[in-house]
C-alpha cells in the first residue's frame, strides 16, 4: 500500500469517525428532548395519595309544601273524611328541612390543614368535612371562595403536622407531557388516573377568566376540586370540570392552571376574599376584517367598544375603538386573555398600556382599581316607535337612519347626553341585517370617528369606498341590552 493511498484511506476513517459523533450527539439530544414513558408512577403515587382528600358536605333544604286539593265528593260521602284527615297530615305548610349531601375531593397545601378545592364542591354547605386517606375524619372551617375561578380555601385541625403537596409551574407544561390526576370519583375513594396534556388555554364558558388545560386523564363525578400532578409530583392544575354526554368520563377533562389557581388560593389564605384589579372596558374581538379597517397588521390585540364611567381607563384616555395591544409589558394576542392578565394585577399599581390609535401606536399610563363585585348594565335606549319625518338612507350598507333631533330623543326615550345617528330601517338582505343591526340601534361611530348625522355616515363610506375599501366598521348601540360593539359590514 502506497503511502498517498494510507493518507487517503486515514482521512476516511477520522470523516466517518466525526460522522459517528455528530450522529450520537443527535440522538442524544433527541432523546433529552423526548423523555420516555416511566415504566410507572407508583414511586411518585405513593408520596401523594396522603396528600389528596375526601371532602363531603351537608346543605340543609327547607321544602315549603303546599297542601293538595280536596277531591270533589259527594257531600256525605263516607270518604270525606277520610279524604280530610289524610289531606291534612299530607299538607303541612312548612315540611321538615331535608338534608342534602355532596361529594368531591381536594389536596393540602400546608401541614397546618390548609386544602384547596372547587367553590362549587363547597357551595351554600353548613358542614364540610375532610377525609384522609387513613380514614380519619375533621370538620372543615370555610377560610374563602372565590366564584369566578370556582376556587375554595378549607382549614382543618388535626393537632399534628400533615402531608401536603407543594405548587407547580402549569406554564411549563407542554401538549403531550404526562400528568397524573387524583380524587374521589362517584365516591369510591382515593383513585389514580393518569394521561397527558391534551390542549391548553381552553375556554368552556363557565366564567369570565376561563384558561384550562385539558387532558385525557379520566376524571368523573367527585374528581372537582382535586389535584392534576405533573411527574416531579407538583400540582400544576386542580381538576374541575369534564365534557361529557353520558355525565362519565370521555376523555375530555378540564383543570383551573395552577399559575391561575395559586394566587387565588394565595389571596384567600391572606385576606379570605380576592381583589382583582379593574379596568372598566368592554371589549371584542379583533377580526381580520376589523384589523384591515383599522390599518393593523396582523389581526391581534383587544377592541376597546365602551367604557365605564368613572373606571381606570376613562380616566387614563382610553377610547372606543383603541385597540389595546400591550398591557403592563403583557402582549395581548388574543381577546379574551386581556381580562385574566388585568384581573391578576396588583391593585392601585400604575401599568403602561399600548394602544393602536388612528394607525399608530400610542402609550398610556393607567392607575388599576378594584373590579367591583356587579358591574351595571348600560340602559336600553327605549321604546321603538313610529319613525319620525326625513330619515336619510346609506345604499350601500342598506340602513335608513335619522339624526338625533329633540323630537327624536322624545319619541325613542333618549337621554340628552347619547349621541350617534339613530337606524330606522335595515333592509332585509343587506349586511347589516346579516349582522344582526336592527331598527333602534344606534351608530356611535365610523371606523374612528365619532358621527351624530346620516350626512356624516355617508360621508365616510363614500371616502372608504373611493379608496378602495369594501368594508366599513360602524360602532353600534344595540338597543337589546345597551352593550357596544364594533361591526363590519360590506360596502355596497
Amino acid at each position: 500500500m502506497t503511502a498517498p493511498h494510507a493518507r487517503r484511506i486515514d482521512r476516511r476513517l477520522v470523516a466517518i469517525s466525526f460522522a459517528a459523533v455528530i450522529l450520537v450527539a443527535i440522538l442524544a439530544m433527541g432523546t433529552a428532548r423526548a423523555a420516555p414513558a416511566p415504566d410507572s408512577f407508583a414511586d411518585t403515587v405513593d408520596k401523594l395519595l396522603p396528600a389528596v382528600v375526601n371532602i363531603s358536605t351537608t346543605t340543609t333544604a327547607k321544602v315549603q309544601q303546599r297542601a293538595p286539593e280536596m277531591p270533589q265528593l259527594p257531600p256525605g260521602s263516607p270518604f270525606e273524611q277520610f279524604f280530610k284527615d289524610f289531606m291534612e297530615r299530607r299538607g303541612q305548610p312548612d315540611a321538615p328541612p331535608r338534608k342534602l349531601t355532596s361529594l368531591g375531593s381536594g389536596f393540602i397545601i400546608d401541614p397546618a390543614g390548609y386544602v384547596v378545592t372547587n367553590n362549587h364542591v363547597i357551595e351554600d354547605a353548613d358542614e364540610i368535612t375532610v377525609t384522609m386517606g387513613d380514614d380519619r375524619t375533621y370538620t372543615a372551617k370555610l377560610v374563602g371562595r372565590d366564584g369566578k375561578t370556582d376556587l375554595a380555601l378549607l382549614k382543618i385541625d388535626a393537632g399534628r403536622p400533615l402531608p401536603f403537596v407543594s405548587w407547580g409551574d402549569s406554564s411549563a407544561m407542554r401538549i403531550g407531557d404526562w400528568v397524573i390526576a387524583i380524587g374521589n370519583p362517584f365516591g369510591l375513594g382515593g383513585t389514580v388516573t393518569a394521561g397527558i396534556v391534551s390542549a391548553r388555554g381552553r375556554d368552556i364558558h363557565s366564567g369570565p377568566y376561563d384558561d384550562f388545560i385539558q387532558t385525557d386523564a379520566p376524571i368523573n363525578k367527585g374528581n372537582s376540586g382535586g389535584p392534576m400532578f405533573n411527574v416531579a409530583g407538583q400540582v400544576i392544575g386542580v381538576n374541575t370540570a369534564i365534557y361529557s354526554p353520558s355525565g362519565a368520563s370521555v376523555g375530555i377533562g378540564f383543570a383551573i392552571p395552577s399559575a391561575q389557581a395559586k394566587p387565588v388560593i394565595t389571596q384567600l389564605r391572606e385576606t379570605g376574599k380576592v381583589r382583582r384589579g379593574w379596568l372598566g372596558v368592554h371589549i371584542q374581538t379583533v377580526t381580520d376584517e376589523i384589523a384591515d379597517n383599522f390599518g393593523l397588521s396582523p389581526a391581534r390585540g383587544a377592541l376597546v367598544a365602551s367604557l365605564n364611567d368613572g373606571s381606570p381607563a376613562k380616566k387614563a384616555g382610553i377610547q372606543p375603538g383603541d385597540i389595546i395591544l400591550s398591557f403592563d409589558g403583557k402582549e395581548i394576542k388574543r381577546m379574551r386573555s386581556l381580562p385574566s392578565i388585568v384581573a391578576e394585577t396588583q391593585v392601585g399599581k400604575s401599568v403602561p398600556v399600548t394602544v393602536w390609535r388612528k394607525g399608530k401606536e400610542e402609550t398610556l399610563s393607567i392607575v388599576l382599581g378594584e373590579l367591583p363585585e356587579d358591574q351595571v348594565a348600560a340602559a336600553a335606549p327605549g321604546s321603538k316607535e313610529k319613525a319620525p319625518a326625513e330619515p336619510k338612507g346609506v345604499s350601500e350598507l342598506g340602513m335608513t337612519m335619522t339624526a338625533l333631533t329633540d323630537d327624536v330623543r322624545q319619541r325613542f326615550q333618549l337621554d340628552k347626553d347619547v349621541n350617534g345617528v339613530l337606524i330606522m330601517a335595515v333592509a332585509p338582505n343587506s349586511s347589516a341585517a346579516e349582522r344582526g343591526i336592527s331598527p333602534g340601534d344606534l351608530i356611535l361611530q365610523v371606523q374612528d370617528e365619532k358621527v351624530s348625522t346620516p350626512a356624516q355616515v355617508q360621508a365616510k363610506v363614500a371616502k372608504i369606498k373611493k379608496d378602495g375599501g369594501k368594508t366599513v366598521v360602524v360602532l353600534i348601540q344595540r338597543s337589546r341590552g345597551g352593550q357596544n360593539a364594533f361591526v363590519p359590514l360590506k360596502i355596497g
